[in-house]
């Protein structure tokens, strides 16, 4: 017996045996590793994140100068804002300009007409479009694709075409120089077409299972929309409310058309009417004024985005 193999006179204990990495995998019948291979070390979370965080911030530039450059030069001199090549920041930062925007108009009132005409386009039309939409996509009734087929060729014709005869329709009843022709034909006509395809996606992917259950509670067809299929639609009722506030937000062809008191202007049109005696744009208050009428915009798609993007998932309209 070998001396390191004696823990004490009369004791023995199994010998060790010491095996290398090597040799224990070979045993193993794994391939021992090459003493130049090193293992890899694992991307860290954070790095990634940082990346492409790093690399929005660079994609976002050509989208936020445009802006950033409105409302800086919204406080700077006429002859700054033309200057070669643009400052980021105006020299003598000044706010004149955005009182100028309420003395040389109506402003504020114009401001008033777009905002509630767009409110009641956009509450309106998600309610007309969430009952097409619902009924073309659970209501069983003869013709129903040829129906929405030819609601769908709405959107094929521009508004350009129909804006004389609903001019001379308007005219027959007298509501030349009033809101209600930008208030009921958004509502009632093509622009609500693309809102009613949205809802209707949304309301064929809802379960049957649903209904089912309605109906064993004893809900009508109308309970059944009103308590189970509108308020699950909260994602599509938000897209359908951007795409709709922002295209009444921003109509000018029919205010030109059917408008022609500056009290009754809407904000597209007020836009065009800051000029000097010359009848040039007077820039400066011209970009106050854009600046103010971004507003709305932003906060309504700031609250709304997460639902927005939901929405556009679920109903199949993605980039």
């Amino acid at each position: 017996m070998k001396p390191d193999q004696l823990d004490a006179p009369g004791e023995t204990r199994p010998a060790r045996t010491v095996r290398a990495d090597g040799a224990s995998r070979a045993a193993a019948g794994g391939p021992a590793p090459s003493s130049g291979t090193r293992r890899r070390k694992p991307v860290r979370p954070k790095v990634v994140r940082g990346a492409l965080v790093v690399l929005m911030l660079v994609l976002a530039v050509p989208f936020v100068f445009p802006t950033w450059w409105m409302a800086t030069s919204s406080m700077k001199t006429t002859s700054e804002i033309l200057r070669v090549p643009p400052s980021l920041w105006p020299e003598s930062p000044s706010l004149s300009s955005y009182t100028q925007v309420f003395e040389l108009q109506p402003f504020a009132q114009q401001y008033f007409n777009s905002l509630y005409i767009a409110a009641l386009v956009t509450v309106g039309t998600i309610l007309i479009a969430s009952l097409a939409g619902y009924a073309f996509a659970r209501i069983q009734f003869p013709g129903a694709n040829l129906l929405f087929i030819l609601v769908l060729t709405g959107l094929l014709i521009p508004s350009e075409v129909t804006i004389v005869p609903l001019f001379r329709m308007v005219n027959s009843l007298g509501l030349i120089d009033t809101h209600w022709p930008l208030i009921v034909i958004p509502i009632l006509g093509a622009p609500s077409v693309l809102a009613t395809f949205i809802m209707r996606q949304f309301f064929i992917a809802l379960p049957y299972e649903l209904e089912e259950a309605g109906r064993m509670d004893g809900l009508s067809r109308w309970g059944i929309f009103w308590k189970i299929a509108f308020p699950l639609a909260r994602p599509a009722i938000a897209a359908v409310a951007i795409f709709t506030f922002l295209k009444s937000w921003n109509m000018y062809l029919e205010p030109i058309v059917y408008l022609s008191s500056q009290e009754n202007f809407t904000l597209p049109q007020a836009l065009t009417q800051y000029v000097d005696a010359y009848g040039g744009p007077i820039w400066n208050v011209q970009l106050a004024a854009t600046t103010l009428t971004v507003i709305p915009v932003l906060v309504v798609f700031i609250f709304a985005q997460r639902q927005f993007i939901q929405g556009l998932a679920q109903t199949g309209l993605k980039g």
